[in-house]
């Protein structure tokens, strides 16, 4: 792939007439792209709870097919309309509707409004940006909100669900690197030990969760917590957590939905926090690029992400729906 070639590979969701939808990597133009001013040639993306549910043709994240996923992108500027930045520039994007209706990162190029991009800081890699993406940036997100309710280490133990998955094991790495007790909570006891690795001192199965599902409140038993469940969970974490404490909430992997009274709100001064990391301004990205690239840079990243072809984007995107999803996956589209 070329600066200049009018081609590029792609991986492309297509629906059938039976309702039916499939998806492959196919070679398309950049014709076929939007015209929008920025075009980039993308180098890295990585994979989501959210490009697999595009993938698989959820029409609640896209509308359109045929349609290419990918809500994550690490590339270089091949030309810029608006003059916002030059050829050669090496940019990130993430959030706003790109991979959602948008054709995303899991193209070698995308064309997208110049105001969805951000320079790469300089002391992080294209490839390092992706081990994070939007996953990455959600857990970064999640802790920098609980910091601005007050959160910090002494307060306790911070319980973290869905552990294996791209945001909680994510989470899981930054709160142990700025000096959090981490509780990770999973399905998975299989990974307890890779769990550890990444920084949690306990690993407890999800289902502890839900011992208080029928009572009014539980006894505090975290400090904190970063849910990526919703549902079941998301209540019995808001029951459980102490006084003062708040829960963020960013996933909806087990419900969108809560049932539950106020009491905790009420007695406790529980705060329940919702974390949008697709809509926020980009100057708060910007800002959150930058934590992730001084503060919350985490050492040894290689350790937190499979490297992925974009040929094998298919299979790893079924991956989210059963259950088998571990840690990021990058998936390099240079050598696509």
């Amino acid at each position: 792939m070329s600066n200049n070639s009018t081609t590029f590979k792609a991986l492309l969701v297509e629906e059938h007439n039976d309702n039916s939808f499939s998806k492959k990597v196919v070679e398309r133009e950049v014709s076929q792209l939007p015209d929008n001013d920025l075009l980039i040639d993308v180098h890295y993306s990585s994979l989501n709870y959210k490009d697999a549910m595009s993938a698989s043709g959820n029409k609640r994240i896209s509308q359109n097919f045929p349609h290419t996923p990918g809500i994550d992108a690490a590339g270089i500027v091949v030309s810029d309309k608006s003059g916002t930045f030059s050829a050669g520039d090496e940019v990130l994007v993430f959030g706003y509707d790109l991979g959602m209706n948008t054709p995303g990162g899991l193209g070698q190029k995308i064309s997208i409004p110049a105001d969805w991009a951000v320079k790469r800081p300089s002391s992080l890699s294209l490839k390092e940006a992706m081990v994070y993406g939007t996953g990455g940036l959600t857990a970064a997100l999640c802790i920098q909100k609980l910091e601005k309710m007050g959160a910090k280490p002494s307060d306790g133990p911070v319980g973290v669900t869905g552990a294996t998955g791209g945001v909680g094991s994510i989470s899981i790495a930054l709160l142990s690197h700025l000096g959090y007790d981490v509780i990770a909570f999973s399905g998975k006891p299989e990974q307890s030990e890779k769990l550890k690795s990444l920084g949690a001192s306990e690993v407890l199965h999800r289902e502890v969760i839900l011992e208080v599902k029928d009572a009014i409140a539980g006894k505090p038993k975290w400090a904190h917590a970063i849910d990526t469940l919703g549902g079941d969970y998301l209540t019995g974490l808001l029951k459980q957590v102490k006084p003062g404490g708040g829960v963020t909430s960013v996933g909806l992997a087990a419900s969108p939905d809560i049932a539950m009274n106020v009491i905790p709100f009420i007695t406790r001064g529980v705060s329940l926090l919702g974390v949008d990391s697709v809509y926020i301004p980009l100057e708060d990205k910007q800002h959150i690029w930058k934590r992730v690239a001084t503060d919350m840079k985490l050492p040894n990243l290689e350790s937190y992400y499979q490297e992925i072809s974009l040929h094998d984007t298919p299979e790893y995107l079924d991956r989210f729906f059963n259950g088998k999803v571990v840690g990021r996956y990058v998936v390099n589209l240079v050598d696509a």
